[in-house]
């Protein structure tokens, strides 16, 4: 009896012991803010993300009220970033956003809110699909040239407004060729007018033009088509879209341009009114 007890404190203390070594402490927690900065700048530069991200996590943590905390957390996003991939844009994006509402007088605000832009941007799809992040990220450079606009970033921004409008305009160009071929005459007249008006500094405007006159002819507004072709040639006479002019704009204004003839697109304008 006595030999069973014995055997039975002797398993329950290994079993303790084995329990209390299974508790390995993470050696992350024992770095100071500082040292925690500096492994994680050198994780981050050897490009191992996760290790850089929960060292610069820790260095936050210790010290969040401080200039070393806060570089932490503005490179903890950046590791989200430099990742890439739809999923850490988005941690990469929530991140940059936790930081301008903690620290939104920061030396580093114009550069966060640039990154903010560009997690957005990076996350557009091709123009033929749904563009609400672009239209997001538009909105986010275009806030670096109100809030910074002396800033050194005050200028890439501009010149990804460009390219953000641009893909923009290509969307709405799209829809509106769509429309046409399906025989929604308004609907594209509709669109195609409205990427002139909007997006001016688009790059492509000449596939507008001829895309906008085709549409006019298939409504039976002769006038305006006559008009729009015109404005292709004298634009872009070198443009490979001028030899697809229809014949009848080619000679004088063809018929007498009134706009009786859009009435039978009219039929199809309660369509127009769908989103692309």
């Amino acid at each position: 009896m006595r030999r069973a007890f014995c055997g039975l404190g002797i398993c329950l203390a290994l079993i303790a012991v084995g329990c209390g070594g299974g508790k390995r402490q993470d050696p992350i927690l024992a770095l100071s803010a500082e040292e925690a900065l500096t492994q994680g700048k050198m994780a981050l530069e050897a490009e191992k993300f996760f290790k850089a991200r929960r060292l610069l996590t820790h260095a936050f943590e210790v010290a969040p009220n401080t200039a070393l905390g806060r570089e932490a957390l503005l490179l903890a996003a950046d590791t989200f970033f430099l990742q890439g991939g739809e999923a850490n844009l988005v941690q990469a994006e929530a991140k940059y956003r936790d930081y301008m509402n903690r620290f939104p007088t920061s030396d580093f605000a114009p550069y966060v809110q640039f990154q903010l832009g560009n997690c957005l941007a990076q996350r557009t799809k091709r123009a033929d699909r749904d563009q609400s992040s672009t239209g997001k990220a538009l909105a986010a450079y275009e806030e670096v040239l109100r809030l910074y606009p002396t800033s050194e970033y005050a200028a890439r921004a501009r010149e990804e407004i460009r390219a953000v409008r641009n893909q923009l305009a290509e969307h709405e160009y799209l829809v509106g060729k769509f429309y046409l071929g399906y025989g929604i005459y308004v609907a594209a007249i509709e669109r195609l007018e409205g990427v002139l008006e909007d997006y001016q500094d688009y790059g492509e405007k000449d596939k507008v033009y001829l895309t906008l006159g085709q549409s006019y002819v298939k409504a039976g507004l002769n006038l305006k088509a006559f008009n729009i072709f015109e404005k292709l040639r004298r634009e872009f006479p070198e443009s490979p879209y001028v030899k697809d002019i229809p014949k009848l704009a080619l000679g004088k204004e063809g018929d007498s341009g009134t706009e009786e003839g859009g009435a039978a697109a009219e039929q199809t304008s309660t369509e127009a009114k769908e989103d692309g």
